[in-house]
């Protein structure tokens, strides 16, 4: 299986205190990843760093190595635009913009220098239809975001991230605050886009985890504890953590 992303020895800091500690992880391209673990393990800064994000907060810094398609993404002549550009990220709480359902998903190609109105339409509807949102939208593209449900919300901001056409997607508890409807929805769509994008989800429910992701990866306290295809990590984990973990004893 061919692994789209790999990191080695990765630490990242917050100033002196590490959040991550020496995490290797071979991210298989076109397969959904989930990260589990705890609240405060080091999830959610793993993800950023799998696109530079990290770099937008003060007092950061990261040891290591992490290859996208095998070229480190922190040698000194790589941009970090250019590397969230093939990396893009979905957050945790949807964050539309102020504007409406077309301009939020134009506003990547428009910020890329695209201005024909041809492709910006052709792009935004197709980048709809991959978020399986257009046929609910198609005759509002001009109202504002704002006034979407926050299920439909959430997809628009997966129709703005594979909008610029990235590799990968990173997803951050992308279904955490919202209903069960909305929620298999968007697990639905995280099953439909692997077949384009390479995905990795934090996520801190076990079921969700289990039901959409083809390898899963159990961190605590910073720690990369065990990586398995999911169901074997499931059923039959090999480390006592993760064993406990999975029982409910910590989290």
């Amino acid at each position: 299986m061919t692994a789209k992303i790999e990191t080695r020895d990765l630490s990242t800091y917050y100033r002196e205190k590490a959040a991550l500690k020496g995490v290797t992880l071979s991210i298989p391209e076109r397969r959904v990843t989930a990260l589990i673990g705890p609240s405060g393990c080091g999830k959610s800064t793993f993800l950023r760093t799998l696109n530079r994000m990290h770099e937008l907060s003060e007092g950061v810094r990261v040891t290591g190595q992490v290859y996208l398609d095998g070229e480190d993404i922190f040698a000194p002549h790589v941009d970090p635009v250019e590397v969230r550009r093939k990396v893009g990220m979905v957050f945790q709480r949807s964050n539309p913009f102020p504007k409406s359902i077309f301009e939020n998903v134009a506003y990547g190609l428009r910020v890329a220098g695209e201005r024909d109105r041809a492709v910006l339409e052709r792009c935004v509807r197709e980048s709809l239809e991959a978020a399986a949102l257009w046929d609910e939208v198609k005759d509002r593209l001009h109202e504002s975001a704002l006034e979407l449900s926050g299920g439909q919300q959430q997809r628009l901001c997966v129709a703005r991230a594979v909008a610029v056409r990235p590799e990968v997607l990173l997803m951050d508890e992308p279904a955490s605050a919202l209903d069960p409807i909305a929620t298999a929805r968007i697990e639905e769509l995280i099953v439909t886009l692997k077949e384009k994008y390479t995905i990795v989800l934090v996520t801190h429910s076990m079921q969700e985890a289990r039901r959409i992701s083809d390898q899963a990866a159990f961190l605590y306290l910073g720690e990369m504890i065990e990586v398995a295809p999911t169901l074997e990590l499931f059923e039959s984990p090999r480390e006592p953590r993760t064993q406990e973990y999975l029982r409910g004893r910590f989290g």
